[in-house]
């Protein structure tokens, strides 16, 4: 029953909880000692607070026989994003600047999820400031990928996606620039959903108008991710880019007849250097939308200049948040977030406004490309999962890249878009390695993007393949 539990999906376990065929301790229990076998080897949890999250779950579970009302995810354990501000938990951000740091508030999504019922336990792992979609810092070293402990569970929200991926939490959150959501979510056979802008508000002290940075959920199913999303979406004053539709669009039916829905298929976004591994899992899967009855048309939208506008807004962004960091404490800081203030400060003010009216042509364009196709589907990620010890991919079929987040266009550039996106698993390589399919929508047409999901996850089923090497996983615990 414990291994059930593990890998139930969320929707079913709340369910279970809210109407007490299940405990919300007996849950809990069940994933702390998950924890305590894989956690030990994949290092995806760096912070556990067991005792505290099991006096929660006492506490929910007599919420319960008062017959008190409840939250939708109430009873389900979490553990949030190192990189999000927790209330009373140590927050590091993956730098040792901030190893002992602890908030006074919550990151407005953990509020939203806390206040739902969700039960932190702890908090996973990031790179040092989610700066590139490899999990590893000097503070808490390296996460593993569950399906080939050798190589990475991708990033920033790696520790997150692994942790999914292991059944060591049911539901899960992060944020996403270039990828961040997406990029462990495709590498951990996992769903990772990067929501439209404003969609789920969160409150930035130092840019409230930059909208390239969303925060988002990950779980193992779609309609997890609707459950998630029912939640942590709705508008905030605090944000002022927030969206004013409220989080119960979510929980409306995600079936969806797709006959004859037109929809684009990218294999490389223009061109881009993609690893034959993943292109062969890819067009594997294209007969699951043509039994959909699916128009495919191979094409995409012209994103020229949206490698240029990334690098600037990510640079004026990196320079805006850590510029300090760099004056005061350059020897802790790792090189790739050095190079990323720098190119900050080198900008000007005409770089970034070319930045501006690229990002208002691109968005002018792709605006009309989804007037002609409802949905863009591409490759998450342009290599499979590759080895952990690794900082990032120096060439993809021999296209040397020349930067930490040059291998991640085929994210970095939707992103730019401004469009909801999401990875849902799609196959593994003949070596097993998970592969994720990208959906993008259009604006704001969260909604759409997920049925779409749904009723690709629900006729392949690639989502239910546990990783294979947690059978092992309690012989390689080191000592």
């Amino acid at each position: 029953m414990t291994d059930e539990l593990n890998f139930m999906t969320a929707r079913e376990l709340a369910r279970r909880i809210h109407s007490r065929e299940l405990s919300a301790v007996e849950v809990l229990q069940a994933h702390l000692d998950q924890i305590d076998r894989v956690n030990p080897v994949i290092n995806a949890i760096i912070t556990l607070l067991a005792e505290r999250a099991l006096a929660s779950a006492r506490a929910a579970d007599a919420a319960l026989a008062r017959g008190d009302d409840v939250g939708p995810l109430h009873g389900l354990p979490i553990a949030h994003k190192d990189t999000l501000a927790t209330e009373g938990i140590r927050t590091t951000q993956g730098s040792p600047i901030y190893v002992d740091t602890i908030p006074d508030a919550n990151a407005l999504i953990v509020e939203r999820t806390q206040g739902a019922g969700a039960i932190p336990i702890g908090k996973t792992n990031v790179p040092e400031f989610g700066a590139g979609s490899q999990t590893f810092n000097t503070v808490f070293g390296t996460t593993l990928n569950p399906y080939d402990l050798s190589t990475t569970p991708g990033g920033s929200s790696g520790g997150a996606a692994a942790a999914l991926a292991a059944g060591m939490h049911p539901i899960a959150d992060g944020s996403d620039l270039g990828g961040s959501l997406r990029n462990p979510g495709g590498y951990c056979n996992v769903v990772g959903f990067r929501p439209s802008p404003g969609r789920v508000p969160k409150i930035n002290t130092n840019s409230a108008w930059f909208d390239m940075t969303v925060n988002g959920p990950l779980a193992r199913t779609v309609g997890d991710i609707a459950l998630m999303m029912s939640v942590i979406a709705g508008p905030d004053l605090r944000s002022p880019i927030s969206l004013e539709d409220p989080g119960a669009i979510f929980t409306r039916p995600l079936e969806r007849d797709f006959d004859r829905v037109r929809v684009a298929w990218s294999r490389d976004l223009g061109g881009l250097p993609v690893d034959p591994r993943t292109t062969a899992v890819l067009e594997s899967q294209r007969a699951v939308f043509a039994d959909m009855g699916v128009d495919l048309v191979e094409t995409e939208p012209e994103l020229s200049g949206a490698d240029e506008v990334f690098h600037i807004f990510r640079a004026w962004d990196f320079e805006l948040s850590y510029g300090d960091l760099l004056d005061n404490h350059r020897d802790q800081l790792k090189d790739t977030v050095i190079w990323n203030v720098e190119q900050g400060r080198a900008l000007t003010g005409p770089d970034i406004g070319r930045a501006a009216r690229l990002r208002s042509e691109i968005y002018r364009r792709v605006h009309e490309f989804f007037a002609e196709y409802e949905f863009l589907l591409l490759p998450v990620s342009q290599v499979p999962p590759f080895p952990a010890d690794v900082p990032f991919p120096t060439e993809i079929n021999g296209t040397p890249m020349s930067t930490y987040i040059e291998w991640m266009r085929t994210c970095s550039r939707i992103t730019v878009t401004g469009h909801p996106a999401i990875s849902v698993p799609a196959g593994f390589t003949p070596d097993g390695l998970p592969v994720g399919l990208q959906i993008v929508g259009g604006a704001r047409d969260d909604w759409g993007v997920l049925q779409l999901a749904h009723a690709f996850e629900s006729a392949t089923n690639h989502w239910r393949l546990r990783p294979p090497s947690l059978a092992d996983a309690t012989s390689q615990v080191p000592g």
